[in-house]
């Protein structure tokens, strides 16, 4: 496998786990980047282009995140938060009004950022062609019935949080979280990193699709099998599990243009692995003299415990911050300090504060993993290994 990209003196050992990923855990193509206080320390990328394709991917190839996008997105609202736009502990109703029906017209932005809303589920799926009109599936999601009394536990919204954070960040700033994005934060910090893929980056983007789940025979991962309750809660139609994760009806396929071009801030945002970690690099402070997204406050925002515990959709113990996923068993990042957010099937990007570093890790190839794919944990493992 040829290898290409650059790695600074004493983060060797991330390339070599990035090779053995090829080697042994059915690595496609891939892409990994690491700052370190500020600066670029990896920055790799191998294989090809698309995962059924024989394309080398370039240094420029982007993928579909999925859930990684939360991570970026999440950062909007706290932004806005800074800025004093937002109040975080205001009913959200107070912004959007419709919001208030059935039952959450207490639930706070606090509680909708922590998955604490109670919305993790609509009553009836949305097609595709909704789920991508704002207006559409913001009304559906503002009047839903919550799941749960809001505040009371947690569970991750998995598709809603697409939803409740769009409906959100419209009627604050009467922007799309896309553009917003894309104009305080992707654009002043040069990424290639999209909610809401332009027709003109389209070329650049692999296609994804499924690899065969493979693990070295000394694979942490091979100890880690799904407790049977989450085996169960994925298989029950009726659970919380499998209608969060589908709520939109038919599965839409993420190597569609459309579903690509859409502002779905939870699951359909295009990024590089080197976007991904200059993102999060940004939010630590100023990255090759540009500006520091976040201030010391909102740093702190970022990795402060807002749910913690048994995650009644994900059915295994999660931590979560303000939109942000938190180090713990269920997602490990690299320590205690560590935010960010992992994509279902492979991707990752967070930032640890303690030790100045931020990662991001894309791929074509999709396990079955949702929070802590193997192939990313052997790269943190190997960070952790070069610090």
């Amino acid at each position: 496998m040829d290898v290409r990209g650059t790695v600074a003196a004493g983060f060797e050992p991330v390339r070599d786990a990035f090779l053995r990923n090829f080697e042994q855990r059915g690595e496609r193509g891939a892409a990994v980047a690491v700052y370190r206080d500020g600066s670029k320390v990896v920055d790799l990328w191998a294989g090809t282009r698309d995962v059924d394709g024989e394309e080398p991917w370039a240094a420029d190839t982007a993928q579909v995140v999925r859930s990684a996008t939360k991570g970026v997105a999440a950062a909007v609202p706290l932004l806005l938060h800074q800025r004093g736009q937002l109040d975080l502990d205001a009913p959200v109703a107070t912004y959007w009004p419709e919001f208030k029906a059935a039952g959450k017209e207490r639930v706070t932005v606090r509680q909708l950022l922590a998955h604490r809303a109670g919305v993790p589920v609509l009553d009836r799926p949305l097609t595709l062609a909704e789920a991508v009109d704002l207006p559409t599936a913001t009304a559906a999601i503002a009047a839903q019935a919550p799941a749960w009394e809001p505040g009371t536990a947690h569970g991750y919204h998995a598709h809603t949080f697409s939803w409740l954070l769009s409906g959100l960040v419209h009627r604050v700033t009467g922007r799309t979280i896309g553009s917003w994005a894309a104009e305080e934060i992707a654009r002043p910090l040069g990424l290639d990193l999209w909610i809401g893929l332009p027709e003109a980056e389209a070329h650049r983007v692999g296609r994804l699709g499924p690899v065969e789940e493979k693990e070295p025979a000394d694979s942490p991962a091979l100890r880690l099998r799904p407790k049977p309750a989450v085996t169960a809660a994925y298989e029950d139609p009726r659970s919380l599990t499998r209608r969060a994760f589908g709520v939109i009806e038919p599965r839409p396929d993420e190597n569609d243009p459309v579903y690509r071009a859409a502002e779905l801030p939870g699951s359909a945002g295009v990024a590089t692995a080197r976007a991904l970690a200059r993102f999060y690099a940004a939010t630590l402070g100023p990255v090759d003299g540009g500006p520091r997204l976040f201030a010391p406050a909102t740093l702190a925002l970022a990795r402060t415990e807002e749910s913690a515990g048994a995650d009644r959709v994900l059915v295994v113990g999660t931590r979560f911050g303000l939109g942000h996923m938190l180090h713990g068993p269920a997602s490990p990042l690299l320590g205690p300090s560590s935010f960010g957010h992992p994509g279902r099937g492979g991707s990752l990007g967070f930032a640890d504060p303690d030790s100045g570093i931020s990662f991001g890790y894309v791929t074509n190839g999709m396990r079955k993993t949702v929070t802590a794919d193997p192939r990313a944990q052997a790269l943190v493992r190997a960070v952790r290994a070069s610090l």
